[in-house]
């Protein structure tokens, strides 16, 4: 559990444009911890600490808490809501049958969602039709998860009243996630199609937190192109 000084032991390693940095980011707002960015550029080899930070995958995020690196942006959240537990609001679900539900449905974005949506982002003619089927069908998915799942059904977010892992998980995509739209002149959360999980992006995106945290979608689709032709940011 996190002791006083926080402002002092907390440092964040990232890139503001990746949405992977983006949910440590809301995270870290969330629970109320001050902390260090300390930005990397992906342009440029990579730095010293970043390195001994992540020595593995050599990507942010990298947290820095009391001098010990955590790596992967859910495996960071996961341990933000561990280490500050103290701290409200509560980011899993106390009961293991939901805190497995939600960790399913953060697989599901990272190894399913993300995906499709970066090969809509670089795709083009027949690919590019592709792969934004791939994504729609996956939003699709998530939308019919919010109609009849009972731990997300009639509840404005899929952590309940208040946002939780996979709100944070989906939501920090959402920059992106206008971006691919833009980019591919293409319709990925259709609102009539997709009312609840629609409503849920708003309802989101309106959130303090996440307008200080999101990056604009249009530097976003830009300066994106040239962060993806390099090595990734880690998930």
């Amino acid at each position: 559990m996190a002791t006083e000084g926080e402002k002092e032991q907390v440092k964040l390693l990232g890139v503001t444009l990746s949405p992977f940095v983006v949910r440590v980011c809301i995270a870290l707002a969330l629970k109320g911890i001050d902390y260090e960015f300390i930005q990397v550029n992906f342009m440029h080899p990579k730095s010293e600490l970043l390195l001994k930070s992540n020595p593995v995958h050599k990507k942010v995020p990298v947290l820095i808490h009391n001098g010990k690196p955590v790596c992967e942006s859910m495996i960071i959240v996961q341990y933000i809501e561990e280490a500050w537990e103290n701290k409200e609001p509560n980011l899993m679900p106390k009961d293991p049958y939901y805190r497995a539900i939600a960790r399913f449905w953060v697989a599901f974005v990272d190894d399913k969602l993300f995906p499709s949506m970066r090969a809509a982002f670089f795709g083009q003619g027949e690919q590019l039709q592709k792969e934004v089927e791939v994504t729609v069908t996956n939003f699709l998915l998530i939308e019919e998860a919010l109609r009849t799942n009972d731990c997300f059904a009639g509840k404005p977010y899929f952590g309940g009243d208040e946002i939780g892992l996979i709100d944070i998980a989906l939501g920090g995509l959402s920059a992106f996630i206008t971006g691919v739209e833009k980019a591919t002149d293409s319709v990925l959360i259709d609102a009539e199609k997709m009312p609840l999980l629609s409503a849920w992006l708003d309802r989101f995106c309106q959130l303090d937190v996440v307008k200080e945290a999101m990056p604009d979608p249009a530097e976003y689709i830009s300066v994106r192109r040239a962060m993806m032709m390099s090595p990734p940011t880690s998930n």
